[in-house]
């Protein structure tokens, strides 16, 4: 009968530290989990607009298409 209750004592120790039968611990872990990806992905797009943001280019215009247009 002893050995039962041990039993029973060492699997809810070991059912207190397992990640899928703690819900308060899981659900926080996955929280946080899911605001530092979304933390990471927002920087990391910042980061890819800052770096391949507009240059701005000199490109020849034709002059008919200008706002005064000028013809030949």
């Amino acid at each position: 009968m002893a050995h039962t209750e041990e039993y029973q004592h060492e699997l809810e120790k070991i059912q207190d530290r397992d990640f899928a039968h703690n819900w308060v611990s899981s659900s926080a872990f996955i929280f946080y989990l899911s605001v530092a990806c979304i933390v990471a992905f927002s920087f990391g797009g910042c980061y890819q607009l800052y770096t391949k943001r507009y240059h701005k280019q000199n490109v020849t215009i034709q002059e008919s298409t200008l706002y005064t247009p000028k013809y030949k």
